[in-house]
């Protein structure tokens, strides 16, 4: 019978791929009605989503083949005006009236929008950032200038984690963070062994008959002078029965760890780096695909509303990122380091573990050298872009696009991603010579970079978007939803936060994201909230996915090094789940409010009665 079972398990996703259509169908062929049509087609894509029966950039195709046969939105038309939506109860072999044939927009069309040109410029600058090892630098200054402590170790790759995913990928500031501090974890653990022999030695003198020890970072001869045991550093355990003995024999965690709080350690420095990512990327428009969805639907489905920007989007999210990474260091560090935050304050570098690891961090940030000619010009174009899109229309003052007034909306910071991003490949990296011209980058380093899959599944969500508000699922969902609107608007953007955080755990953030963002925009006009007070929680809160090694590519990667198991990821990342809704519903009822006009239903989003 087992035999039976892991036979048909092993078929799992065909069997999926086969039976989700046809336990939707009678959606289609009972119901009949262009909200039912529409429905099938966004079960279908949440299930292969949240499953990944299908490729996700394959699903995200699926409007494209569905939409058409079923009459909801034309595979292909030259300007489509204005259209409006089907009727809720139009049934499928009903006559479409004319007005409403005509007005049909294409489903090929809304598969490429400003937000693939935005992607383009930016994986420009981040393909690099990464070729010329610029991120690095970055990373291994940052940890240098915070010091070698564990807790401070885990806080100074915290914020460098999260400043490189300010402008990068999440996954790749993790797979480029990640390495140097598997690099540190083992050369701790390395150290941690020399301290404990040479403490043993000193104790019984076996070695060393005078209890003397040399200093191993010794680069001259010191007169000899006796000492008394060497320290070796202590972490406080939430169990003191796992504090080791230091000159026992004791087995070695698992194979690999000396102690119990060296394993702890690992845990937690591991941790810190895919949770940093998340919260790192979501400060900035550009820094993860959930909000580039979010503005993208914004300025297609509400086009004049112009707040939504990077500079008011930095402004906002910046303190909500500081808050929640300093609340998530504190937490992990309570978790997998111990509550003795004392240790913090005092100096450091005292241990020969500490010594061993400064010296590892220096040894690979003098191994870059000095900085080179390209990472001159990588960090001079990428101050240059952020200024740029932080100052193109600020809100708090006129920006640079107010130069240009016959041309207002013409520029986004899709335009000034691919002006700086192009000039990647026109910028000699080294000085022509007659036999050989190599710009910063090439097309090749480009594609190697490039996530097209996010591309395709960015559009399909536009697609399906367009598809719900043309068919009426939207508005049908919404007004299904209504009862929701007697409860204090706080009390719904909390379930609705909770609900995106829950559901993205287990479905990847850009698939969540265009689930619900045709659902949650028509229920704020249904109970006559600015759409924006709904909408920016959810979309901050679907990058908290922390529980599972499954939930989001970083956290895939730092569970492949082995240090962690499923169960401590579901501990902590609970624990940083509440931390970032809690910090999000601070910003959204505070400092957010003036920022977006919150408080009041804007002229901008349409009255529904």
């Amino acid at each position: 019978m087992t035999d039976v079972f892991r036979e048909i398990w092993s078929y799992r996703r065909l069997i999926i791929i086969i039976l989700t259509p046809l336990l939707f169908l009678p959606l289609p062929l009972v119901i009949e009605t262009k909200v039912a049509e529409c429905a099938f087609t966004l079960g279908l894509m949440a299930v292969y989503w949240l499953t990944e029966a299908l490729p996700v950039a394959v699903t995200a195709l699926l409007p494209a083949m569905l939409f058409p046969l079923f009459g909801i939105m034309k595979s292909s038309q030259v300007n489509p005006p204005a259209s409006k939506p089907f009727p809720p109860t139009m049934r499928k072999h009903q006559r479409v009236p004319e007005f409403t044939r005509v007005s049909s927009p294409q489903v090929a069309a809304v598969y490429f929008k400003d937000f693939h040109l935005l992607l383009t410029g930016v994986i420009c600058l981040a393909t690099a950032i990464e070729k010329w090892n610029l991120h690095r630098r970055i990373a291994l200054r940052l940890v240098n200038a915070v010091g070698v402590h564990p807790g401070w170790l885990m806080l100074g790759f915290m914020i460098g984690c999260a400043f490189l995913s300010m402008w990068l990928s999440n996954t790749s500031a993790v797979a480029m963070v990640m390495p140097i501090v598997e690099a540190v974890i083992q050369q701790i653990l390395t150290a941690e062994g020399e301290a404990i022999e040479q403490r043993k030695r000193a104790m019984t003198g076996a070695s060393n008959p005078g209890l003397q020890l040399e200093d191993i970072d010794a680069e001259f001869e010191k007169p000899k002078e006796k000492i008394s045991i060497v320290e070796v550093p202590h972490v406080e355990a939430h169990n003191p029965a796992d504090c080791p003995v230091p000159h026992s024999e004791a087995p070695l965690i698992n194979g690999r760890y000396r102690t119990h709080q060296d394993h702890m350690m690992c845990k937690g420095l591991s941790l810190c780096i895919a949770y940093a990512s998340s919260i790192g990327g979501m400060t900035t428009l550009p820094g993860t695909s959930p909000n580039l969805i979010f503005a993208e639907y914004i300025h297609k489905f509400y086009p004049k509303c112009t707040i939504i920007n990077f500079g008011n989007w930095f402004v906002m999210c910046l303190p909500i990122s500081i808050i929640v990474l300093l609340l998530s260091w504190l937490w992990l560090h309570w978790l997998f380091l111990g509550s003795d935050f004392r240790s913090l304050l005092r100096s450091r570098g005292q241990s020969e573990r500490d010594k061993a690891v400064a010296r590892v961090l220096q040894e690979e940030y003098n191994s870059l050298g000095p900085m080179s000619r390209q990472e001159i010009i990588t960090i001079i174009i990428f101050i240059l872009m952020a200024v740029l899109w932080f100052f193109r229309d600020p809100g708090f003052m006129p920006g640079w696009a107010a130069l240009f007034p016959d041309y207002s909306g013409y520029a986004t910071d899709a335009t000034v991603a691919l002006l700086l991003g192009l000039l990647f490949f026109i910028i000699p990296a080294n000085r022509p010579t007659a036999e050989k011209y190599e710009a910063m980058i090439s097309w090749k380093d480009f594609q190697s970079v490039m996530p097209w899959e996010i591309g395709l599944l960015v559009g399909g969500g536009f697609a399906l978007a367009e598809g719900t508000k043309e068919s009426g699922l939207s508005s049908w969902v919404a007004n299904l939803l209504t009862p929701i609107g007697n409860l204090p608007p706080l009390a719904t953007i909390t379930i609705a936060c909770i609900i995106v955080t829950s559901i993205t755990e287990v479905a990847s953030n850009a698939a969540t994201m265009t689930i619900f963002l045709p659902i949650l925009a028509p229920l704020a006009e249904t109970i006559h909230i600015n759409p924006l007070y709904m909408l920016i929680p959810t979309t901050l809160c679907v990058s908290f996915s922390f529980l599972l090694p499954v939930s989001n590519p970083p956290n895939a990667i730092v569970f492949s090094y082995g240090h962690l198991s499923t169960l401590d990821m579901v501990k902590a990342g609970l624990g940083v789940n509440i931390i970032g809704v809690l910090g999000v519903l601070l910003a959204i009822t505070t400092w957010a409010i003036p920022i977006f006009d919150l408080k009041t239903y804007p002229d901008w989003a349409p009255v529904v009665t």
